[in-house]
């Protein structure tokens, strides 16, 4: 029968009381470690310092890190054997560094989102450097652990160099999405919070841009999820580019009897009271109108008004129909309805008929289609 496993195959000699002291060690770090997560840290973010990165980075790593230290610490009040002793610092020293690690990566990816915020996000938009940075540093503290235990990280690199080549077949859509998301950013084509339109249809808001796809959000709120590739590819229409306001023009008939210049007086002076009351308005553009052409039954012209943002045009455009509609009614300026004017025989029947008959007379009459 086996015999059960002495402690005396761990330990050399260890006695009761070093088991309690290593014990105490133990729970004592792993508390230590709450009370900072919980409590120290938990105050120090709700106060004046809660923007500061090193604090959010250091979040879930602290317990982490003083579990570790006491373990280990733990171990060292024990008499171990050479062989475990050496084993219990290797692992110390693992956790130690996925600590580190950990933390650097989320202080690196602060350190990116802080500075796209400051360019305005006109270098570095979205997740995708986000997740850049925490995948190059990761890989950094995964080297490193290996290099640690005394694993060779040389072989290991000529095996994924040969093996890259691979891998980028098989992901190749996937990378393809990559470098697009890349490239859009690195180019300046959009960022976060523009509106654009793609030649396909596709419109909304700038959300975010991934490793894979973009977000667009619809005005309803709809969310769109294009893929970079076919965003880059397609032909983009941005609304906040070379400046974020916009020209609204709003199309207007009045009928031939009016007098012009009154049109387009009172068209202006609503334009400006729209652009100096509406939300969304620009006060400072002076609103111009230009009359079109000799329509079918009016004279179409043109009022030209300003939004501060896309979705604004839609409210401006509302206001201003209502108060020149009302204004219009006031100064007795008609908007008339269309009309179309045919030709009638006096027996009804056609023209032409009318014509190889020989007989005479043609009437003329208007009919007003409401």
């Amino acid at each position: 029968m086996l015999e059960p496993l002495s402690l005396n195959v761990l330990t050399r000699h260890a006695t009761v009381g070093d088991f309690i002291t290593s014990g105490a060690l133990l729970v004592a770090s792993v508390l230590l470690g709450v009370v900072l997560s919980r409590v120290v840290l938990a105050r120090i973010r709700g106060g004046r310092t809660s923007g500061w990165a090193p604090l959010k980075a250091a979040s879930g790593v602290v317990v982490l890190a003083c579990g570790g230290a006491g373990a280990y610490a733990a171990t060292l009040a024990l008499p171990l054997r050479p062989g475990l002793s050496h084993a219990v610092r290797a692992a110390f020293a693992v956790i130690l560094l996925f600590c580190a690690t950990v933390f650097c990566a989320r202080l690196a990816a602060a350190a990116v989102q802080h500075y796209a915020r400051r360019s305005d996000g006109t270098v570095m938009f979205g997740s995708i450097f986000l997740n850049v940075t925490r995948l190059i540093v990761f890989c950094i503290g995964f080297l490193v652990i290996l290099q640690t235990l005394g694993v060779s990280i040389t072989p290991l690199l000529t095996a994924l160099g040969v093996g890259g080549l691979a891998v980028a077949l098989a992901l190749q859509p996937t990378l393809a999405n990559l470098f697009s998301g890349l490239d859009l950013i690195a180019a300046k084509y959009i960022k976060g919070g523009d509106y654009v339109q793609m030649d396909t249809g596709e419109e909304g808001y700038v959300v975010d841009i991934t490793w894979r796809h973009t977000s667009l959000r619809q005005l309803p709120d709809n969310l769109i999820l294009v893929p970079n590739a076919r965003l880059a590819q397609a032909v983009l229409t941005n609304y906040h580019q070379p400046q974020r306001g916009l020209r609204v023009p709003v199309e207007v008939g009045v009928s031939y009897d009016s007098d012009l210049d009154l049109v387009e007086q009172v068209t202006v002076e609503v334009a400006e009271e729209v652009m100096a009351e509406v939300p969304g308005g620009d006060p400072q553009f002076q609103p111009w109108v230009w009359f079109k052409e000799f329509g079918d039954s009016s004279i179409n012209l043109t009022a030209f008004l300003r939004a501060a943002e896309f979705s604004d045009q839609y409210g401006i455009r509302h206001e201003f129909v209502k108060r020149l509609h009302t204004r219009y009614r006031a100064e007795g300026i008609e908007i008339p309805f269309p009309i179309q004017t045919l030709r009638w025989e006096g027996d009804g029947r056609r023209a032409g008929d009318l014509q190889r008959n020989g007989d005479p007379g043609v009437v003329d009459s208007t009919v007003q289609l409401p």
